[in-house]
């Protein structure tokens, strides 16, 4: 049986370094595990508990809750806004932290990396997804982390699929991730 980690992207530009990160950790996820990039967190609208009821949950936060249910793991992509986490990524922690007690994320393992153009590599946000996500209910695995630095110079010829620092240093994320899970079962 396959883990399934669900990776979720803290930014919606199409040529952003974050998600080319998460496709890259589809394509490295060891044999055993399947890394699923979700796509449609734009269309997820800002949580409000008022459209939140049942029945009334709009078609994009279901989905997103249905993928995040069916998921053994989570890997969250963050970049760096203003020094903390995307509106969007943060958006979708709202929505899986509920309903209250019964969220999507129910003790899982998480890992929150990413990459930014500061020297830091966007640690700031990355930090504060931790803290929000464990708020929410997920277990994070806070010792499996990984700050890029220099996002807009070091990936501007190169995937980071083909930088081998990086696809290595992400082989391993994704391969702790899965063990974190099968050591759990």
């Amino acid at each position: 049986m396959s883990v399934r980690i669900l990776a979720l992207v803290g930014s919606l530009r199409a040529g952003s370094h974050n998600r080319q990160l998460a496709e890259a950790a589809v394509k490295l996820a060891p044999a055993g595990a399947e890394v699923e990039l979700f796509e449609g967190l734009a269309d997820v609208p800002f949580y409000n508990e008022d459209v939140d009821v049942e029945g009334g949950v709009p078609a994009a936060a279901a989905r997103l809750r249905e993928a995040a249910r069916s998921a053994d793991a989570f890997l969250f992509f963050s970049p760096e806004y203003n020094g903390t986490i995307p509106a969007v990524l943060k958006n979708a922690i709202d929505w899986l932290s509920r309903p209250y007690g019964a969220g999507a994320f129910g003790g899982k393992p998480v890992a929150v990396v990413g990459t930014a153009f500061g020297q830091y590599g966007g640690v700031w946000a990355q930090d504060d997804t931790r803290k929000a996500v464990g708020i929410a209910g997920g277990k994070v695995i806070e010792d499996l982390k990984l700050s890029i630095p220099g996002s807009v110079t070091r990936f501007a010829e190169t995937h980071p699929v083909d930088d081998a620092e990086v696809a290595a240093q992400l082989t391993e994320v994704v391969a702790r991730l899965h063990g974190t899970v099968g050591a759990a079962a």
